[in-house]
């Protein structure tokens, strides 16, 4: 059984990746349930087609999804945010309990608050949980001044709970998981788990990215993208800022495709500097975001200058799978910033400077961009294909399982 607060149809982030660790698990022969809730994100807001209800149940893709309900809030405050993960807390647990006993629990966080339904679900069952730490929450609100010292103390007490009690301790890089063995978990609970490149990207037809480029009227354009959601760790000003230092050259244009919580405010910036080489696309499905990408000359990474160095967002292993060579305006110090650096991919300039970013394009017109191109991809094959990162998931479910299966016989022979 999973517990994710994000999964299908969300296409970004959390529930793109637990939704293909699901179906490969189930592809492989598994009997997988995910407890989640209705699709929300990047948009916080329900599909119609889900609204008004408090469950359902379906299957996709042979993985049984049983969604609660969850508070949505848009705007999503601090507040607000923390009443929204409750709520997701307590009734995927409402739906957990009632289903039968699995072999082992797979445990997404965020939201860091899983961590009682995984300790509550786990003794109930008698069962072994593998905590996914997808994000380190409490250093997060700390980077980010976001709660004072005091209150801090309670999702810090939360994390020790949920690492204490787990059998298996994953995440995405080997600077999340310097920090939580730093925290005192011994280093061989904690597994890196990376996220996976999707397959399909490490092979494109350019013919893609010229039709894409047709149906939107961008065949003469140098095109620089950023895709996927607009929140406020994205720092997106820095792209309009960049586009208004260009915008006596029509040659370069800057399309932004996805959505987020402030989406609506770079809009509002773009329109009233009056910019005419800044774009906006929606969300896209699968055809048409591939199209973006082969059409795209360069991908924009950008992140404000808060942003905790082990903050890996999926986006930059998208881009490198699809061969696009890379501008970051990042931490330098980053894993991010370490990835496009050592994979040869593309530059690092720091964060929330435009003048840097609007160099750096300009630079790389005049480099290889297909050779960055091949170090991008190269890189992602290696690191992030589905047989090594799903495989290594599976290996790791299997391992817990048993090791809890043989712990369980010694204590009835004990008996």
């Amino acid at each position: 059984m999973i517990l994710s607060i994000n999964y299908w149809p969300e296409v970004t982030g959390i529930g793109a990746f637990t939704t293909y660790r699901a179906e490969y698990l189930a592809a492989a022969g598994h009997h997988i349930e995910v407890c989640t809730t209705f699709p929300y994100y990047p948009e916080w807001e329900v599909p119609q087609s889900y609204a008004g209800r408090l469950q359902s149940s379906e299957e996709r893709n042979g993985v049984r999804i049983l969604r609660g309900y969850a508070y949505i809030p848009n705007p999503a405050t601090s507040v607000k945010r923390i009443l929204h993960e409750a709520s997701f807390v307590l009734s995927s647990l409402i739906r957990a309990v009632a289903r039968k006993r699995p072999d082992v629990l797979l445990v997404v966080s965020p939201p860091l608050g899983l961590a009682w339904s995984a300790i509550l679900l786990s003794r109930l069952w008698r069962v072994p949980y593998i905590f996914d730490v997808e994000d380190l929450q409490p250093d997060a609100a700390a980077d980010l001044n976001m709660l004072p010292s005091w209150a801090l103390r309670i999702p810090y007490g939360v994390e020790r709970a949920a690492y204490r009690h787990a059998t298996l301790v994953t995440t995405l890089t080997s600077g999340m998981r310097d920090r939580i063995v730093g925290k005192g978990v011994p280093a061989e609970k904690v597994s890196l788990l990376e996220p996976r490149a999707d397959d399909s990207l490490l092979v494109m037809d350019p013919d893609e990215g010229n039709a894409f480029r047709q149906r939107h009227g961008l065949e003469n354009k140098f095109l620089v993208t950023h895709s996927g959601n607009m929140g406020v760790k994205q720092g997106l000003e820095v792209i309009v800022e960049a586009a208004q230092l260009n915008r006596t050259d029509d040659s370069i244009l800057f399309l932004l495709a996805g959505d987020g919580a402030v989406r609506a405010r770079i809009e509002r910036l773009a329109a009233e500097l009056g910019l005419p080489n800044v774009r906006f696309l929606p969300l896209l499905d699968e055809p048409e975001f591939r199209g973006l990408l082969a059409a795209s000359d360069l991908c924009l990474l950008t992140q404000q200058a808060s942003v905790s160095a082990i903050v890996f967002p999926s986006k930059i292993v998208t881009y490198m799978a699809a061969g696009r060579p890379i501008v970051a305006s990042v931490n330098p110090f980053s894993e991010v910033a370490q990835c496009v650096r050592e994979s040869g991919a593309g530059v690092v300039v720091p964060p929330e400077d435009p003048e840097a970013l609007l160099g750096a394009i300009h630079d790389l017109r005049g480099w290889d961009l297909g050779k960055l191109g091949q170090n991008a991809r190269a890189c992602a094959r290696a690191r992030w294909s589905s047989a090594c990162v799903l495989g290594h998931l599976e290996q790791c479910l299997q391992s817990v399982a048993a090791s809890a299966a043989g712990h369980a016989a010694q204590q009835g022979a004990a008996r």
